[in-house]
């Protein structure tokens, strides 16, 4: 599995690059902020969710610490995406979040 570090990723939002970040925390975690322009999509939802992704683009995810995203790394990788996982999810993540 892939993986970044949340300040390549925060390095990548800098840039202005196109990126895609899907965050997989439950509703009351992104309650509390998450990555600007990041997809909230939990991953208990995932599964029934899947469609709404493109396979043709790459995809960050996200969660608190990087196990819930590692899962959904698995996954959407078993279904042919292109993933990404960011190591430390949110705790390790010290850009700004809406």
């Amino acid at each position: 599995m892939k993986q970044m570090t949340a300040k390549e990723v925060e390095a990548l939002l800098k840039q202005d690059k196109p990126i895609n970040i899907v965050d997989v925390r439950e509703v009351d975690e992104v309650a509390a902020g998450k990555i600007p322009g990041a997809v909230h999509i939990p991953l208990g939802l995932l599964e029934f969710r899947i469609h709404e992704l493109d396979k043709l683009k790459e995809y960050i995810m996200v969660c608190r610490s990087g196990g819930r995203s590692g899962r959904a790394c698995q996954l959407l990788d078993s279904h042919g995406y292109n993933i990404i996982n960011m190591a430390g999810g949110m705790l390790a993540w010290e850009g700004t979040t809406e």
